[in-house]
């Protein structure tokens, strides 16, 4: 699994795993655009279901450049997972630069009522050498 998903973080018996793939045949390096497609996995390895509620991104790019993103959801779901449960979604990121990275938070609340923040670990972006 961890080769699968290299970036991996928990909090309060959420887990959170994220692979990442650079997308050549949607980045424009001589337009100063490449894409990134990220796959995220959320594990609830605790005892009571929770819901992604809100996300919160920060984006970095090779410049220092941050970028906020916050939003209901993901991918226009606010999943419940249960206890033992997964949720996978897959979206995508432009940058200007050729490498940056992203890190950030998902607002859950667990069926208890409680509200908490689960860490999104920071991954890099980085796209392949010229060449290479």
């Amino acid at each position: 699994m961890k080769s699968l998903f290299p970036y991996v973080a928990e909090t309060r018996g959420v887990v959170v795993r994220v692979s990442v793939s650079y997308l050549a045949e949607q980045s424009e390096p001589a337009r100063g655009r490449w894409f990134w497609a990220y796959h995220i996995r959320i594990e609830n390895e605790g005892d009571q279901t929770v819901q992604l509620l809100t996300r919160h991104w920060v984006i970095t790019d090779a410049r220092g450049a941050r970028h906020s993103v916050e939003g209901e959801g993901v991918i226009g779901e606010q999943p419940m997972i249960a206890p033992g449960a997964s949720f996978d979604y897959v979206s995508g990121c432009p940058l200007a630069t050729p490498s940056g990275g992203m890190q950030g938070t998902y607002h859950m609340v667990g069926a208890d009522g409680e509200g908490f923040d689960v860490t999104i670990p920071k991954f890099a972006l980085l796209a392949p050498a010229v060449g290479a």
